[in-house]
């Protein structure tokens, strides 16, 4: 028999080129996984690791330096607090020297009050050089937050309001009063 008459039931069926050979699957057998590879399971652990130990170390570096600016300004209130406590106990000193220059001004003796001047400039030059300075007002308008009025000046004294007369100077350090000066206002109208 030739090719060309055999009768079309008997001949092999035609292959499509777009089917592939499918090889039956088992039924047992589940899909394949990849293999995990040791070595990237502890570079990725590691790598967490890394990045742990970054961030704790980030969060220690600014809890420190959060402690260390507090105590700074910790060290520097409690050295400010402590220089205008002192300050605050040499002031009578100073209203004393002040007073004896003023005393001074009567006596026959020249080196008397030539004493009194250098221990007063002395003082007040140890002052200016830590940042005390007097508080002057007069003739200014009141400030309650700088003076404390303990007398009542007259109308004709000067503006209504002002400050007419000092009676004990006041002393800040840095803006922060020490001792407010104790003055004599001129009252409102």
């Amino acid at each position: 028999m030739d090719a060309q008459h055999i009768p079309p039931d008997e001949q092999t069926p035609a292959i499509d080129p777009q089917e592939e050979a499918v090889e039956p699957a088992q039924a047992d057998e589940a899909p394949a996984e990849p293999q995990e590879d040791p070595t990237s399971k502890a570079l990725e652990e590691a790598l967490k690791k890394q990045d742990e130990y970054l961030e704790m170390a980030q969060r220690a570096r600014a809890d420190f330096e959060n402690y260390r600016r507090r105590n700074q300004n910790v060290r520097r209130e409690a050295f400010d607090d402590g220089a205008r406590s002192f300050a605050a106990a040499l002031l009578p000193v100073l209203d004393n020297l002040e007073r004896a220059l003023s005393a001074a001004q009567d006596s026959p003796d020249e080196s008397l009050k030539n004493g009194i001047e250098m221990v007063l400039r002395l003082m007040c030059d140890a002052f200016d050089k830590r940042g005390i300075k007097p508080i002057d007002r007069l003739g200014e308008r009141f400030d309650p937050n700088l003076e404390n009025a303990v007398l009542q000046g007259e109308p004709d004294d000067g503006q209504p309001g002002t400050v007419c007369a000092v009676l004990q100077k006041g002393y800040q350090l840095d803006g922060v009063v020490i001792r407010h000066a104790m003055v004599k206002v001129v009252p409102e109208a």
